[in-house]
């Protein structure tokens, strides 16, 4: 990991609907560090709006899908889409792809030493969890990464075929007393998890989620590089949306099949969760950088140019310890509207100021990346 104070690139060269996407994402993420979303879902909102869009913000237990399980795909698309956009910038700076690819293989690295590292700290001492969006992303990332310079038709061939193999081993592998593909601890991902130690039963997680979601990754490369071509912006957007709407339609279609279950990320889940980030994809594009409405976009996109500093430093105390200095004094002033109300008031002040962390480093141009 390195701090650079590097000018960042000028604006015409940025997608700025990229910068959006990403820094709504991250800002997503780490609001779930500050107890936001927990306070949303008291018992004493359940039956208001309040509460409905709070349960969205929370995983689905199971068979369906809310808002909060699309954030991880998005974040795995996004990076994605960012994977060809870097590389034609460092190869107009000269560097050449076994460079490239060293530097792809010790970010994987890095990335799953950081999330296995996350849930060491959470534990208190060693053990062997693989299933967060950092660990994911090392095995997601490098698969995209080597296929970058491949054809549309291979890239695509090689999602789906990670796909129907996930599908393949859910159902036939044949693995005693774990033969119910689609039922919570009884399937094929918690049996692999077990084998090495790696079981996290009660949130049913599983690392082989990393095979199955890396199709995302590798859709946000293809979705990158049509952003790149030289096809209108209205033909990026067809695209976009085409494809977008195929991925729902195939996803909830065979929902009675194979459930569409996050926790495991089933094939209809990767499609019916890639279907909706494809079009977030062209909504951002469409409202960012074609109607050129970007008074909004760069509060986010600030969020989006330190996203693994401010996740890691969010999700290792950083928001707790925040909230530790911040609680007494938001708390007298605004104890009196309640328990609920007060604490979601110093959620957001929270929220707020690791945002204005993200915006201190931005007006000093530091970006720390691996």
């Amino acid at each position: 990991m390195n701090s650079s104070k590097t000018i960042p690139d000028p604006p015409q060269e940025r997608l700025l609907s990229l910068d959006f996407f990403r820094g709504l994402t991250m800002f997503l993420l780490i609001a779930e560090f500050t107890h936001l979303f927990g306070y949303l879902v008291d018992s004493s909102l359940e039956g208001t709006f309040i509460y409905s869009i709070g349960k969205q913000l929370h995983h689905h237990p199971w068979n369906g899908l809310r808002f909060w399980d699309l954030i991880q795909p998005f974040f795995m698309f996004i990076v994605g889409v960012a994977i060809p956009l870097s590389v034609d910038k460092r190869m107009r700076r000269g560097q050449q792809y076994p460079d490239l690819l060293r530097h792809a293989v010790v970010r994987s690295v890095l990335l799953l030493v950081l999330g296995w590292g996350l849930y060491v700290i959470d534990a208190g001492q060693i053990v062997f969890r693989f299933q967060n969006v950092l660990a994911q992303l090392a095995v997601t990332y490098l698969i995209a990464f080597v296929l970058v310079n491949r054809p549309i038709k291979t890239q695509l061939l090689v999602s789906f075929a990670l796909l129907a193999l996930t599908e393949l081993l859910y159902r036939l592998f044949p693995v005693e007393g774990f033969n119910q593909p689609f039922t919570p601890n009884q399937n094929f991902g918690t049996w692999l998890d077990m084998l090495y130690g790696g079981e996290n039963l009660r949130g049913h997680w599983v690392s082989f989620n990393a095979i199955p979601t890396a199709a995302h990754t590798i859709w946000g490369v293809l979705a990158g590089k049509l952003l790149m071509s030289e096809r209108t912006a209205r033909q990026k957007i067809r695209i976009l949306v085409i494809a977008g709407v195929i991925g729902l339609v195939l996803g909830y279609g065979l929902n009675p099949v194979t459930p569409i279950i996050k926790r495991i990320s089933t094939t209809t889940f990767v499609l019916a969760s890639g279907g909706w980030t494809v079009l977030a994809l062209a909504f951002s594009y469409w409202l960012v950088d074609m109607r050129k409405i970007q008074g909004f976009a760069l509060f986010f996109a600030i969020v989006g140019m330190n996203p693994l500093f401010i996740y890691l430093f969010a999700h290792t105390g950083g928001a707790d310890y925040i909230e530790k200095i911040i609680h007494p004094f938001s708390m007298a002033l605004f104890g009196w509207t309640g328990e609920i109300p007060a604490g979601i008031i110093t959620s957001s002040i929270v929220l707020f100021l690791l945002w204005y962390i993200c915006h201190w480093l931005y007006r000093k141009s530091i970006y720390i990346k691996i």
